[in-house]
């Protein structure tokens, strides 16, 4: 059973996550947080310092709660894609947060550790090309970038903010992932005579 520290803690870091996805680091308010939180002002300084400590805490939850989700097995990069796919869709508040550090233009809220990026790592890709299975043509660190921004267009895509970040047609949510997982096993796929 978690105590009511932890209990307020996780209430704060829920109505955080809505709120910076929404409003960014700079757009959110503290005060906004508390209320959702049913928490004071004070406690969350408590828990967390201040506005960009919440925010990089979030910021990474988020990416150890996508790490923990994709699988990182360089042999299946088309898997990758199609979990990264299914995650964006799933979960776009964690990509809207993303965005927002981005525009931050501050690494400190990136964490490095300890959860890297999601997937497989550079060093297992290469690997993967040295046994065959992806192109050795591609820059390990460029082909993992190419696959998350093919896994990830159709939730970055401009076209999601005229119908909505979420599309209620399954079909043609299904057509797109299969797109992009087919655009993938294209890229990846070892060419002879190169």
């Amino acid at each position: 059973m978690r105590s009511d520290g932890e209990a307020t803690r996780s209430r704060i870091l829920d109505a955080a996550r809505t709120e910076f996805a929404r409003y960014g680091l700079a757009g959110a308010r503290v005060d906004r947080i508390a209320g959702e939180a049913r928490a004071s002002k004070e406690r969350l300084y408590a828990y967390f310092g201040d506005k960009r400590s919440l925010f990089a805490t979030v910021l990474a939850l988020n990416l150890q709660e996508t790490a923990d989700l994709i699988p990182r097995d360089a042999r299946d990069l088309s898997g990758f894609v199609g979990a990264m796919f299914d995650h964006a869709e799933e979960h776009p508040e964690h990509l809207r947060m993303l965005d927002w550090a981005r525009l931050e233009e501050n690494p400190d809220l990136l964490p490095r550790v300890p959860c890297g990026r999601p997937g497989p790592t550079s060093d297992a890709v290469l690997r993967a090309q040295e046994a065959g299975v992806i192109d050795p043509a591609w820059n390990p660190d460029d082909l993992l970038i190419l696959l998350f921004s093919l896994a990830t267009a159709w939730a970055q895509s401009p076209e999601a903010l005229f119908t909505g970040a979420a599309d209620p047609d399954t079909d043609s949510r299904g057509r797109r992932r299969n797109a992009a997982v087919a655009a993938a096993c294209r890229i990846l796929e070892p060419r002879s005579g190169r």
